[in-house]
């Protein structure tokens, strides 16, 4: 008997010895766990859509309800959601879009939209979708929709207005940004790929070009806002931000798609200026600022959430020195509250614009070194973003953003990206093999995946 409780205790130990093992800190069975747990956050978020906001482009979890960007939707989370639905495995999520999505969709509206969110959103989803699914309606509507905005770029300078009516096809807002200019270029430069049409790249890629020709010639800069009328800048402010950021991003991703040269020569030229001009080491860490596009001169010492997604360009480009500097700060500052506040001044690391909209940016560059350098840091730094995420923007029926990270007040809304985007993000950290590779595809700034299914 006595022999019997020493095994029997012997078994339990070892069973619980073999426990702790397996669920060590990157073990497969933990990265299970966390998968699962990224996909039921997921689905948690889906169904407070499809309980409040079907048919709609976004919801609104505490009030219950939903919004659309325009007079009417244009489906923005649904097919936004798609390409994480398929990189998760998730069926019956699926089904339910894809009926959704070629139920309701149509394009024949009149309504004025910002052509480049609905491209890297829609058209970028579209596309994405395609490629991962093979139904042949998501290229048809993606195509549909590339040839109502198609008017944009039809300006003097071959940049492209910011808005265009997708019925009538009238163009204005004549005063833009780099980002509104060039990063649309993956999802024209994809539709021309998929349908062997090369004007809808050509296009695109004038504009592109007609931002980098008119970059300041000392310091290799673009500024914030040009106007596609004259050519001119109206506000010389440099930085890698928004109304900025995705113009850098795209260059660069569209060398590693397409394999255009030019782009690659552009990228290598304004990385330059780039590190030259708006890069700054402090005590608080490395940080990329505000400066003047003429002169260099350091104008604001600013770093805010969407400057994060430069750490990835940086991996992709094979700076991962440059990229691991860069990520230090980058989780300091979402280590201060939890949650990474919108902006910072990076010198004191005060606040300047506290909320958090659930932005992937952060999480993206940390996932690109995690992906580039198995570094264990960084596969830990994604687990500590997913919890804050699932602490503080969870609620009972869904997930929303937050007004104050110092506070984690709840605000009321949760937009398309954290479909498409934040979980994706969080889920690739953890996503069984097979399940997704990066290195056979490039994302594009909605972190939909292209894949190059051609020679050059």
């Amino acid at each position: 008997m006595k022999n019997r409780i020493i095994l029997l205790l012997t078994l339990c130990l070892s069973f619980i010895c073999v426990d702790a093992e397996e669920l060590k800190s990157g073990s497969s069975v933990e990265k299970e766990m966390y998968a699962e747990k990224v996909k039921n956050a997921f689905r948690k978020a889906w169904n407070a859509y499809k309980e409040y906001a079907w048919g709609l482009d976004a919801v609104n979890p505490i009030s219950k309800k939903g919004h659309n960007w325009y007079a009417e939707p244009l489906l923005m989370t649904p097919i936004d959601a798609y390409s994480t639905m398929c990189i998760m495995g998730l069926e019956k999520e699926k089904k339910e879009a894809k009926e959704l999505i070629f139920g309701r969709l149509n394009f024949d509206k009149d309504l004025e939209i910002q052509q480049f969110e609905i491209a890297i959103r829609i058209m970028g989803g579209l596309l994405s979708s395609y490629q991962l699914d093979g139904d042949l309606r998501f290229l048809q509507l993606a195509e549909d929709l590339a040839k109502r905005m198609m008017p944009v770029f039809e300006s003097p300078t071959g940049m492209p207005y910011r808005l265009v009516n997708l019925r009538t096809g009238k163009v204005s807002g004549e005063v833009t940004n780099p980002c509104e200019i060039g990063s649309m270029l993956l999802e024209y430069g994809m539709l021309s790929k998929l349908t062997n049409k090369p004007e809808y790249y050509e296009k695109c890629k004038r504009g592109v070009v007609a931002v980098f020709e008119r970059r300041a010639p000392k310091t290799n800069l673009v500024g914030t806002n040009i106007n596609v009328e004259t050519g001119e800048w109206t506000n010389k402010d440099a930085h890698i931000g928004a109304c900025i950021d995705a113009y850098y991003e795209y260059l660069l991703k569209g060398w590693l798609l397409f394999g255009d040269k030019d782009l690659k020569n552009m990228w290598d030229i304004c990385k330059k200026g780039i590190t030259d001009y708006l890069s700054d080491e402090c005590e608080t860490g490395y940080w990329y600022g505000h400066a003047d596009m003429e002169t260099g001169e350091r104008t604001r010492t600013v770093f805010g959430a969407l400057d994060c997604f430069y750490g990835a360009v940086l991996c992709l480009d094979k700076d991962i020195k440059a990229a691991k500097k860069l990520q230090a700060s980058i989780n300091k500052m979402w280590n201060m509250y939890g949650l990474e506040p919108e902006a910072i001044d990076y010198t004191n690391m005060k606040v300047l614009a506290p909320y958090y909209m659930a932005r992937p940016e952060a999480i993206e560059a940390n996932y690109y070194l995690w992906h580039f350098t198995k570094d264990k840091q960084y596969y830990e730094m994604g687990k500590t973003m997913f919890d804050a995420i699932e602490k503080n923007c969870q609620i009972d029926n869904g997930y929303v953003q937050i007004k104050d990270v110092r506070t984690m007040e709840k605000w009321d809304t949760l937009e398309s990206f954290f479909f498409a985007e934040t979980l994706k993000y969080c889920y690739l950290y953890f996503a069984p093999k097979g399940a997704f590779s990066l290195d056979k595809c490039v994302l594009n700034t909605e972190a939909h995946p292209f894949f190059k299914t051609w020679k050059n």
